[in-house]
């Protein structure tokens, strides 16, 4: 069972690598778009009133935008996907925050400037460049979402990619609900 998912992975990672260098042209073309979620406008519906949403859970989500190897004096750059994908059918997905903080606890980017709603079976991602290694090793999102009603828990990870040398590879971090103990 694990291993088409890691096959999965690998063939994720050798594309998206393949591709980088060729979009990286294409995108330092024209200047980036200040709204992270335009390439996912199909996967949004208009969100209900605030007052409808009585279903919240915020999830912590682990990012490596960078990994220290060789006993410190190395570092390595990763590319970062947070995915957040509506497992429900039938029901939008609310969506009122993702904040991206670094390794000291610092709020380094909000992404989400008004609360949106994915559709059912949706999916919206958020894009953390290689380049961009203000997260540091201990980097992490926190999604805040929501329902009008009872839904299925969305799937919220990170993808990371990366290469050293001639090696690409892909690993993923699953998002954890953030509860206090005892409630």
């Amino acid at each position: 069972m694990a291993f088409p998912r890691l096959l999965m992975l690998l063939l994720l990672a050798a594309v998206a690598l393949g591709t980088a260098s060729g979009a990286a042209s294409a995108q330092s073309a024209k200047p980036p778009s200040s709204d992270p979620l335009v390439r996912f406008r199909s996967s949004l519906v208009p969100p209900p009133a605030p007052a409808e949403i009585t279903l919240r859970q915020s999830v912590y989500v682990p990012a490596y935008s960078t990994l220290v190897g060789s006993g410190g004096a190395a570092q390595l750059k990763l590319a970062v996907t947070l995915s957040v994908r509506n497992t429900s059918a039938t029901l939008p997905l609310v969506v009122e925050h993702i904040d991206y903080y670094d390794t000291g606890g610092n709020l380094v980017e909000r992404f989400v400037p008004e609360t949106v709603a994915v559709r059912p079976f949706g999916t919206i991602e958020v894009l953390i460049p290689t380049d961009d290694v203000r997260g540091g090793t201990g980097a992490n999102f926190v999604v805040d979402w929501g329902a009008a009603q009872p839904i299925s828990e969305p799937v919220i990870e990170t993808i990371m990619v990366g290469t050293s040398g001639s090696r690409g590879f892909a690993f993923i971090s699953p998002g954890h609900p953030i509860r206090v103990p005892g409630r």
